[in-house]
């Protein structure tokens, strides 16, 4: 059986690519490593946790002693690396902590799987998962591709980016066999509800105010969290040693279209009256650095790995919205704190 070891797994995205490797893979042992952070909720993975070829790990990837010793013991096959902070806001209030896990805790993995894998790299692979923020802001025209040059904005980004530098640095210098993935921005269901599309949702559900930065004039590229996952399997499997490969939905929005896209479907989800929802919008400052636009041209992956997004934005927004009104839940779970007692209750009283 492969040893897989996927940092960040019980996160909006990790939990995703955990779920659908632990699914599809039963070949594979599934090591989900995560500090369980603020972020962290093992309540997204009810579904696979008592699988025979899943594992968690509770533990930090900047704790060099604790990720050797880890890597000593499970000589794992390869690496999906998503553990990182991410909001960009709290980057602005606490940049540190996004060099302690961004930057030193992916060299703590690199370091990790060099040592390990020294003189048997052959059917090894460190996969780093990264963001499109790192290279910066687009004007109106114009995409993101593979060679676009780094221009990080915020601390989030420039963390990210520095933990890029380093993964591409070690297959330079150590042979390392590793492939990045930039990714656009992502949505769907288990999204912490800090975030822009969770946050409006709940908010709209509960007629508090749904703030929007600015005038809302700010462009993403949204891409369907499963659609990421099934392109970091692609990769994973397929994609070539040092080699960078951009992940999009080509589905750019505006963020103040994308909310009333949004308050348009609850309305009719929540029987509300058309536009009730809509006076909901709140235009907040807008945030120091805030890039004006991202897009992410996908072309290499679609022509060389054969990946698609599977899904109209619109029908990805409809299934979200309804997997946060049916799982009521695990949205309290979130905004009350609750769910950090699960890792207490389902596994150190086993």
């Amino acid at each position: 059986m492969k040893k897989i070891l996927i940092t960040g797994g019980a996160g909006f995205i990790g939990s995703h690519v955990v779920r659908l490797f632990v699914n599809q893979y039963p070949d594979y042992h599934v090591f989900n490593l995560d500090a369980l952070t603020y972020a962290g909720n093992l309540e997204n993975l009810k579904d696979v946790e008592s699988k025979s070829n899943y594992t968690f790990v509770k533990g930090d990837i900047t704790d060099e002693a604790f990720v050797n010793q880890l890597f000593a013991t499970h000589t794992f096959d390869g690496v999906i690396h998503l553990a990182a902070e991410s909001h960009v806001d709290r980057s602005i209030l606490d940049p540190l902590a996004f060099v302690k896990t961004n930057v030193i805790g992916t060299v703590t993995l690199l370091n990790a799987a060099k040592n390990t894998w020294k003189g048997a790299m052959e059917g090894k692979r460190f996969y780093h998962v990264s963001t499109d923020e790192v290279y910066g802001s687009l004007g109106d025209s114009g995409l993101f591709t593979e060679t676009t040059p780094y221009d990080p904005h915020s601390p989030y980004s420039a963390s990210k980016a520095a933990s890029d530098h380093f993964v591409r640095a070690y297959h330079d210098t150590y042979q390392l066999p590793v492939v990045l993935s930039n990714c656009s921005n992502n949505y769907g269901s288990h999204h912490f509800p800090e975030k822009l599309i969770p946050l409006a949702i709940h908010n709209m559900k509960n007629n508090k105010p749904v703030p929007v930065y600015g005038t809302g004039e700010n462009v993403r590229d949204w891409l369907f969290v499963e659609d990421h996952a099934r392109a970091i399997a692609v990769i994973f499997h397929q994609g070539k040693n040092g080699d960078t490969y951009n992940i999009g939905g080509f589905n750019e929005w505006k963020n103040i279209d994308l909310i009333h896209t949004l308050c348009k479907i609850m309305d009719r989800k929540l029987n509300r009256a058309e536009g009730e929802t809509a006076k909901l919008i709140t235009f907040v400052k807008d945030r120091a650095g805030h890039d004006l636009r991202y897009a992410i041209d996908a072309t290499k992956l679609n022509k060389e790995l054969g990946w698609s997004p599977s899904l109209q934005f619109e029908e990805g927004l409809e299934k979200t919205v309804d997997w946060y009104l049916a799982n009521e839940t695990w949205l309290a779970n979130v905004t009350s704190g609750n769910y950090q007692q699960y890792y207490q209750v389902q596994y150190t009283q086993r």
